[in-house]
């Protein structure tokens, strides 16, 4: 059997799975949901430490270890419960699906749109991010995604296939300027889900919930070197739905300096996904290692 006809027989299969998923009713599927990730949670001990490790970190004596577990539960039944509104997304007319999306704070959204420079949005792995380019077609502008290519062939185009059904054009890290800076032009919005680790070359060392976190630097570069606005927006799940939370342009610092504008917006940016964090606690994934790069020392400046 050649690769080509695995792959082809993978996606099938895959795509099969999904469909499956639904024509299970929202009643039955919140059940599974509840009972899967407690299974879940207690059989998947690694990332059930990291979940609570991580709460423990961010909350310290602001939180109890009940509360904290409390969290984590959750947040395993809500990633069980991301396959279920996944499924619903591919078999729904678009027209029906955007009836389970309500948008809060659009007048920010027009705003900035005004510029006339595109839309950065600023966003994060919280309530459910795969469904995040219907945002997109809500407000009538196609989301641009940066990606790296999945190492899977069939989760690669299954995962592609769902994004792009809501008009998102997914681009690949490699060779990504360009077409990143042409969206831009195009008045369109990109995305960058920038609240999870990343090496110390990708990033500059913030603080994240008092600690310090390697954070993704490509929000600030891009606001940087093209003055689109950075906009705030999330999925907040909600029964029956998803609230899209659109907040405030973040102001841009320019001081001249370019490290410190650098590190400065950055900073600013992980202040709000803190803040939505802090608001809607067993919403985020938790059970990603967000500190995992340990900050060793500030960048180099020049002495005078």
């Amino acid at each position: 059997m050649t690769s080509h006809i695995r792959e082809s027989l993978g996606y099938g299969v895959l795509k099969w799975l999904f469909r499956c998923l639904g024509c299970v009713s929202p009643q039955t599927a919140g059940k599974i949901a509840d009972r899967l990730g407690w299974v879940l949670f207690h059989l998947d001990k690694r990332h059930r430490t990291i979940a609570l490790n991580n709460l423990e970190r961010a909350f310290g004596e602001g939180h109890t270890p009940a509360q904290n577990r409390r969290i984590a539960l959750t947040v395993f039944r809500n990633l069980v419960r991301m396959l279920f509104e996944i499924s619903w997304s591919m078999r729904l007319p678009l027209e029906e699906l955007k009836r389970h999306f309500r948008v809060k704070g659009h007048l920010n959204f027009t705003h900035a749109l005004r510029k006339g420079k595109g839309i950065l949005m600023l966003t994060g792995h919280a309530g459910n991010w795969e469904l995040l380019p219907i945002v997109g077609a809500m407000v009538n502008l196609p989301v641009n995604v940066l990606y790296r290519p999945l190492d899977s062939p069939v989760l690669e185009r299954f995962i592609t296939e769902l994004r792009s059904r809501f008009g998102a054009r997914m681009i690949p890290t490699a060779k990504s300027a360009r077409r990143v800076l042409k969206a831009l032009l195009r008045g369109e919005i990109f995305a960058i889900l920038m609240d999870q680790n990343v090496d110390w070359y990708e990033g500059v060392f913030a603080d994240f919930f008092g600690h310090r976190a390697c954070t993704n630097k490509g929000m600030a570069l891009l606001a940087l070197k093209t003055g689109a606005p950075v906009v705030p927006i999330f999925l907040v799940r909600e029964t029956g739905g998803f609230m899209v939370e659109i907040s405030a342009e973040v102001p841009l610092i320019r001081t001249g300096d370019k490290i410190k504008d650098l590190e400065e917006n950055t900073q600013r940016y992980n202040a709000v996904i803190e803040d939505f964090v802090r608001r809607y606690p067993d919403q985020w994934f938790w059970v990603h290692q967000r500190w995992k790069t340990p900050p060793y020392h500030p960048w180099p400046r020049k002495t005078e």
